[in-house]
């Protein structure tokens, strides 16, 4: 049953509303919508979930549960013009993160998400990295198509070439990862350009779209920040646990807050890239690499932004000194300003991947 009004806000997560158990995310995504709703006590609260969540939801005095069976993108495009607000967490798995901002975009729906638009650049890592190019350090990058003859091979052996004469004297290694990617994604590191010879066409499909780097070696970290859609405010810089093995680069967890005496610059470059890119907004993270060589011109690389809600919200959740749902509420509502906000964050969490489960805990 749905009881909208004018103070309701509709929330859900993709995979918790549409009842996918993929092992290797839904821990974090049950972790991401229980923490949100906690959040969100004060709001009247309309819940998109799958039925398999019934039992857990009744017990929320502000939820009104809307159980479903089936994608929660086909039910947003029959239903979503009941609504007049909504805040939701999605991936950009299959662009879902871009369709759902534009179906409750197109249905007049107020979003405490970025805009369809922000979604759409920062969901593609070469859109990203041209949208941002000349603004913030970023390592070079090229945008290739899988074509079914192995051209894109040569493409890049050429591309290898002209990046190695231009510093003859140290190995250059090449990274290849899906154009769109999240946790578990496609990765490939080419250590020496005769590893393309490797049989890289199972792992990257013919017609599928990839982005070629130049391989930089460094501590993964990335910013958790808010944004009221123009002007953005860091929250914390976080360790991110990252492998990198075989065919695949794994994400199971983190540290926050991080420090580093790079930390003012990760600030500075992830602030400047999420004012850099209209419509940021709510919860954004940004990834970025502190650099292992301390002679290179740039200490710290942006490697790209999320313009959702991810994992780190959980953990810093638990040390924040301020309510961060709520919070993004706020802001778009016009009831407080980002200026005004108190930022501050009090003790140390980690959040890892054990199995199928995500465990936080204070450090």
């Amino acid at each position: 049953m749905m009881q909208e009004n004018d103070d309701s806000i509709l929330a859900f997560e993709y995979f918790t509303a549409s009842g996918k158990k993929d092992k290797c995310i839904i821990s974090e995504a049950e972790a991401l919508i229980f923490s949100l709703l906690d959040d969100l006590k004060d709001f009247n609260i309309n819940l998109v979930i799958n039925e398999s969540y019934a039992e857990i939801v009744k017990d929320y005095d502000n939820v009104n549960p809307i159980l479903i069976n089936g994608d929660v993108v086909d039910w947003l495009d029959d239903n979503a013009q009941n609504f007049t607000k909504a805040i939701f967490i999605a991936a950009e798995n299959d662009n879902n993160l871009y369709k759902i901002s534009r179906i409750l975009e197109e249905n007049n729906v107020r979003l405490y998400n970025s805009s369809a638009e922000a979604c759409r650049i920062s969901s593609d890592k070469f859109e990203t990295y041209e949208a941002l190019s000349n603004i913030v350090p970023q390592p070079r990058t090229f945008r290739f198509k899988i074509d079914p003859k192995g051209y894109w091979k040569r493409a890049i052996e050429n591309l290898h070439e002209k990046w190695q004469s231009e510093d003859p004297l140290t190995p250059l290694k090449l990274i290849i990862k899906p154009l769109m990617g999240v946790d578990c994604e496609d990765i490939v590191i080419i250590e020496k350009i005769e590893d393309l010879t490797l049989d890289l066409d199972k792992i990257f499909k013919p017609g599928s779209r990839v982005i070629v780097q130049e391989y930089v070696e460094g501590t993964d970290v990335s910013v958790s920040l808010l944004s009221d859609g123009k002007k953005a405010i860091p929250i914390s810089l976080n360790e991110q646990f990252v492998e990198l093995k075989d065919d695949k680069g794994m994400y199971f967890g983190g540290k926050l807050p991080f420090e580093s005496k790079y930390k003012q610059e990760a600030f500075e470059i992830a602030t400047k890239a999420v004012e850099s890119i209209d419509g940021l907004k709510g919860f954004v993270g940004v990834d970025l690499l502190i650099n292992a060589d301390e002679k290179d011109i740039y200490s710290v690389y942006l490697l790209e932004i999320n313009s959702r809600f991810t994992t780190p919200y959980v953990g810093l959740k638990e040390i924040a000194n301020f309510n961060i749902g709520k919070t993004i509420i706020e802001f778009a509502d016009g009831k407080i300003k980002i200026d005004d906000l108190d930022i501050s964050l009090d003790g140390e969490v980690e959040f890892k991947k054990s199995g199928d489960n995500l465990e936080i805990r204070r450090i």
